[in-house]
């Protein structure tokens, strides 16, 4: 090694273990995790303590922080690191040989797994407390899922089902999802992506990006059917924060007219969910509004409304977009106005119009109401189609950065998890970290940060 003749002040590896550390330390500072602390003790009873719980729990939390892909890339750190053993709370007496061995550390998360249930009243602790640091939080919601690949190997036979060698995956299985779009060129593409592992399904505040409610199923789990649960799940234990919800989007998967009509009629929540393409039978033509009148109103599966207005060529009707004209929620209907009267257009039809209309339609134009059980799975408080409603559904893509971030910060790109009891604890950890994280941010001043968990 060349020799330096003269040492710096400061080194930039200090400034970023520093760095680091303090943001172990704002996790830590903020997580509620003295319940389960008093759980773990107690179940130890008077037990060997030569690796304390609190200690090997902040070493857990440290990893994630961290970024680290394994138990045993954790312990390496511990062994190397003697501030994160000091931070952790091991003793600095016994240097490296305070590090938990793989056996206890294999067992403490053995031992996590069994108290599932008290990481989850953490991170319910943690939303309601953030739901009091934040006056906003709940009011727009996105829900997505989010696939997780599997470690281990998939079983191929009863056999090795009786007597697994440790390596295979027993509770995960094959899930496949489905991305479509169209081109520039206006081609459809079509794209199927297919894994062996699990899914999470996750609800998130869209404005400020945090999990609100989670659970991890095997990967085959359809979506739909898992919206309405974690919502309630949210509702039940979050309930200041769930009363402030407004909106929720989710992506074509989540499409259903249950789902949209459960979630207004029950929930009071307007659904920002795009309708799947599931006409069969001239998909791309418009249907008739009301086919028991002879009107010109029509629709198609996108909720869009149209007046068929009459041209001066006999026979060769013009289709109009009509005007959306808000929604009223005393008569559960989606009001839409006259193009022409609207825009100002001129219309071959306006006395045809005002002899169907009682009342004539006067400078406003003709209105018409379309009640919302006309179809459920395409018409909603918030009319598609209309700017409200990209707008508000822009907003989804807060759950797709989650699920980001939960790849490339917290360690599921690249894990080594076996099955699902501890991929559900990991992925809860995990969570319960972004939120102290975040917790920690506001109550530092650093409000501005409380996405930034690097």
């Amino acid at each position: 090694m060349a020799r330096i003749p003269q040492p710096f002040i400061f080194s930039w590896d200090q400034i970023d273990a520093t760095s680091d550390l303090d943001r172990l330390r704002l996790v830590l500072s903020a997580l509620p995790d003295e319940p389960l602390m008093l759980i773990l003790e107690a179940h130890r009873g008077r037990g060997r303590d030569d690796y304390p719980i609190r200690a090997t729990w902040n070493a857990v939390i440290a990893g994630i922080v961290f970024q680290l892909a394994s138990v045993a890339a954790l312990l390496r750190e511990l062994r190397r690191n003697a501030e994160l053993r000091q931070r952790c709370g091991f003793d600095p007496l016994l240097g490296a040989r305070a590090v938990p061995t793989d056996e206890a550390m294999s067992r403490f998360l053995l031992l996590l797994c069994e108290h599932q249930a008290e990481v989850e009243a953490m991170f319910d602790s943690l939303v309601r407390e953030l739901g009091r640091a934040l006056p906003d939080l709940g009011r727009t919601l996105a829900v997505d899922s989010k696939a997780i690949q599997s470690f281990g190997r998939p079983v191929k036979d009863a056999e090795k089902l009786a007597s697994p060698d440790g390596r295979r995956e027993l509770t995960a299985d094959w899930g496949t999802k489905n991305y479509e779009g169209v081109r520039e060129d206006g081609s459809a593409w079509e794209k199927v992506v297919r894994w062996f592992g699990f899914k999470l399904h996750l609800l998130v505040d869209s404005e400020h990006e945090l999990p609100l409610a989670f659970r991890v199923t095997q990967a085959s789990a359809n979506d739909s059917p898992w919206l309405l649960p974690l919502l309630e799940a949210h509702e039940e234990q979050h309930l200041e924060v769930a009363s402030r919800s407004e909106e929720l989007a989710a992506d074509k998967a989540y499409d259903s007219a249950e789902n949209k009509a459960e979630l207004w009629d029950d929930h009071g929540i307007k659904p920002l969910i795009p309708a799947r393409r599931l006409w069969k039978d001239e998909p791309d033509k418009p249907r008739s509004l009301l086919p028991d009148r002879a009107d010109v109103f029509l629709y198609d599966e996108s909720g869009r409304v149209y007046c068929q207005a009459p041209t001066e060529r006999r026979g060769q009707d013009e289709l109009r977009l009509m005007t959306f004209d808000g929604f009223e929620p005393g008569r559960g209907t989606l009001k839409y106005r006259c193009p022409a009267a609207a825009c100002g257009l001129t219309c071959q039809g306006w006395v045809e119009c005002e002899r169907l209309s009682r009342g004539g339609v006067g400078p406003y134009g003709r209105v018409v109401r379309v009640p919302l059980d006309h179809d459920r799975r395409i018409f909603t408080p918030i009319a598609q189609g209309t700017q409200k409603w990209e707008k508000a559904y822009d907003r989804r893509t807060s759950v797709e950065r989650v699920n980001s971030r939960l790849d490339r910060v917290l360690g599921f790109e690249l894990h080594t998890i076996r099955g699902l009891a501890k991929m559900q604890l990991r992925v809860g950890l995990a969570l319960v970290v972004m939120l102290a994280m975040a917790l920690g941010r506001i109550r530092a001043n650093q409000r501005e940060l409380m996405r930034s968990l690097p």
